[in-house]
């Protein structure tokens, strides 16, 4: 299947916040602290599925970091042989996803974004805008104003949104730096 066709097959969607997305979450990462228990790995709930009140593509995206000095391959191996499918791999990360299906997407869908520890700057970003609604809004006003151009690619929707996500991630940063 081509990058089109599997873009064609799982199009960009965007939904009203749903409540059951946070148990959704949580139940996954009570999976996934089993599956990675002798990694001892923290898991957080990320993505616009973690913020209030603002339309998000119904998928949970779960980032999990893992000391430096694991062996991703065993990772890797355990993730894969319970159903998770690896999407990219590099020295310091891998993504994998969960409830895609060859008829499209299941009820559930995760991404999992697993890195080492302090690699994380997607938890600035949730709690930034989390404790700032009117950067929220702003950031569901830009999606939506990208669906129409980037329903059918990932890449260039995900591209047209760095700049607000670096942007902002900055700000959150520095806002961690003034607190006491």
């Amino acid at each position: 299947m081509t990058i089109e066709e599997l873009w064609e097959l799982f199009p960009i969607v965007l939904t009203p916040h749903q409540p059951h997305w946070r148990e959704w979450a949580e139940d996954e990462i009570g999976l996934l602290s089993v599956l990675l228990a002798r990694f001892n790995p923290a898991i957080n709930h990320i993505g616009s599925t973690a913020i209030p009140n603002i339309q998000a593509k119904p998928i949970i995206d779960l980032l999990v970091e893992i000391p430096p000095e694991i062996n991703q391959t065993d990772v890797r191996d355990i993730m894969e042989r319970n159903g998770y499918i690896c999407m990219a791999a590099g020295p310091t990360r891998m993504s994998f996803n969960k409830g895609y299906t060859p008829d499209g997407f299941a009820e559930k869908v995760f991404h999992i974004h697993l890195r080492v520890i302090g690699d994380n700057d997607e938890i600035y970003f949730r709690d930034y805008l989390r404790v700032h609604p009117e950067s929220a809004y702003e950031y569901e006003t830009l999606k939506l104003s990208l669906l129409p151009k980037y329903r059918n690619n990932r890449d260039g929707y995900t591209e047209a949104k760095t700049n607000f996500v670096t942007e902002t991630t900055r700000r959150a940063k520095q806002s961690a730096l003034k607190r006491p």
